[in-house]
Order: C-alpha cells, then sequence, then structure tokens
C-alpha cells in the first residue's frame, strides 16, 4: 500500500496544494491550515458558510501568505503585532491577526466582513485527549494533525453513486492530507496503526462528513455531483459517538520525519470489530 497523493491546505477552507514530499511533526504536515478566516467575533469561518472560500489559492511565503483568486488579482498577506482569541469549534486558540487594509481587501474578495489570522509560534492548540490521547498539538484543523483517505473506498462510493445514476465526483471533495492507494474500500474501517517511513501513525477517529463535501472544490458551487445520499447508502455511523456519513480517518502521527508520493504504508495494528456501519435495505 503506497501514498498516491499529498495535500496541504495552507488557509483553511480555501483550495488544496498538492505536494510531492514534506517534512511532517507532531502537528501533522507543516503549513497545513496555520491561517483562516473569522469573524470579528473571532468565530472561525469555512466553506460550510462561506462556499466562496474554495476559489481561493493560498502559497505559504515566509511567515505570510501569498493568496489569490482566478479573478481578484493577489496580494501578500503577512501577521500583523495584532492578537486575538479565536474559536474553532470547542478551542480557543490565540491567532495572530493580518492587517486592517489586507482584511479590507479579503472582506471584498468574499463579499462579507472577515479577518485573517495566522496560527504562529505563540498559539497552542491540543486536539481532543479523548481520541488523540495527552497533549497531542494540532492547529487550525477541525479537529486533528492528519487525514487520511483511500481510492479504493472513493471508487466504491462512485459505483454506488453510477449505479444510482448521479454523477462521479474526485477525492479532493474529501480535503485528505494523505491518499493512500488501496484495493479494499473500507479497509481503513479495521486500521489501528499504520507505519511509514518507521513513525507509528494512529488512526484515531473516523471523519463526519458534511455539507462541504457537496461543494465545487475549485469554485465552490453546490449545483453539480454531491457524495451525501451515497454515503447515506453506505457510510452512516451506526456508533452514536460519531453521528452521519463517514468517509476517511483522522490520524495522529506519534513521530517526525518525512513523507512523499510512492512511500510505503504498512498495517500495523488492527480492530477486529472495525467501525460499525448502519445496514441499509
Amino acid at each position: 500500500m503506497r501514498i498516491s497523493a499529498l495535500n496541504i491546505y495552507p488557509l483553511k477552507s480555501a483550495r488544496g496544494i498538492p505536494l510531492s514530499q514534506s517534512p511532517f511533526t507532531w502537528e501533522g504536515l507543516p503549513g497545513d491550515r496555520r491561517a483562516m478566516f473569522v469573524h470579528a467575533s473571532g468565530q472561525f469561518i469555512t466553506q460550510r458558510e462561506l462556499p466562496s472560500i474554495a476559489r481561493i489559492t493560498a502559497l505559504q511565503s515566509g511567515s505570510g501568505l501569498r493568496l489569490s483568486t482566478d479573478t481578484d488579482g493577489e496580494i501578500l498577506a503577512l501577521p500583523s503585532t495584532e492578537r486575538m482569541d479565536v474559536v474553532v469549534w470547542k478551542s480557543t486558540v490565540n491567532a495572530a491577526v493580518a492587517p486592517d487594509e489586507i482584511n479590507t481587501v479579503l472582506s471584498g474578495w468574499m463579499g462579507t466582513e472577515l479577518k485573517l489570522v495566522f496560527f504562529d509560534e505563540a498559539s497552542t492548540r491540543i486536539a481532543s485527549e479523548e481520541w488523540a490521547g495527552d497533549e497531542t498539538p494540532v492547529t487550525f484543523a477541525d479537529g486533528y494533525q492528519i487525514l487520511v483517505t483511500t481510492t479504493a473506498s472513493l471508487a466504491a462510493l462512485n459505483e454506488n453513486m453510477a449505479a444510482n445514476g448521479e454523477d462521479g465526483i474526485g477525492m479532493d471533495r474529501f480535503r485528505p492530507n494523505i491518499v493512500l492507494d488501496t484495493d479494499e474500500p473500507w479497509a481503513e474501517d479495521r486500521w489501528a496503526a499504520l507505519d511509514i517511513n518507521g513513525i507509528r501513525f494512529d488512526l484515531v477517529k473516523p471523519c463526519a462528513r458534511c455539507i462541504m463535501t457537496t461543494q465545487d472544490q475549485l469554485t465552490g458551487s453546490r449545483e453539480g455531483a454531491s457524495p451525501m445520499k451515497a454515503m447515506g447508502r453506505l457510510r452512516m455511523s451506526a456508533d452514536r459517538r460519531v453521528p452521519g456519513p463517514l468517509f476517511g480517518w483522522n490520524v495522529t502521527p506519534r513521530g517526525e520525519g518525512q513523507i512523499a508520493v510512492g512511500d510505503t504504508a504498512t498495517i500495523i495494528e488492527s480492530r477486529n470489530d472495525g467501525w460499525a456501519i448502519k445496514k441499509r435495505g
């Protein structure tokens, strides 16, 4: 089993950036989800409420980001000395804020008032200890350090969609960091841990999916194909701890190293019973 794709998302909810190789740390892949949009209150903003964030390409540039869209041009956004507390789900993080003039431009692009904030060296956040264990650091990701998906599971989902007269979708709808090339769909439900280049990666929690999977990841449009019905047919969780349709697993690395497309991932620990999925029909 090999890695077929690596991606980071420098701006939370913006376009993914493919990589051929990357270091990884206890926080995940460097540069992943280290900036995000927030309301004036500090509450985080994603494609869930603002689909047009999908139009933004964000590339790392020193301590900041070079941001662009296909129609609005390009700006360089660097953190200012201003800081504010921001909220990502149940976490509060002290973050650096972009200058007012940058936030004004970005608010114009998005058609709503917002601020760009940065997870910098002074920012700290810990993933859920219930699932990931003690003191595992994470940035602005929804909850965990790395999201893993598999090619066989996407193929099975698309086959179900085709059988029901629905158009297929690409892996980008699920915004993974690591894509593994596999033969058996949903086998990842039985994996407890992987070894990649001598480092253990624990599969700590399946990923419940939301409306973002229905959105084109270049435009934000919700007019095209949607995997939600197919996930409802195939992948509804029967475990109330993680309700809803599932696709992919949240993963916590237990060390630091290098990772590249083509690297081998080996299953080193399994769950005998997998994850409980509701039976349909």
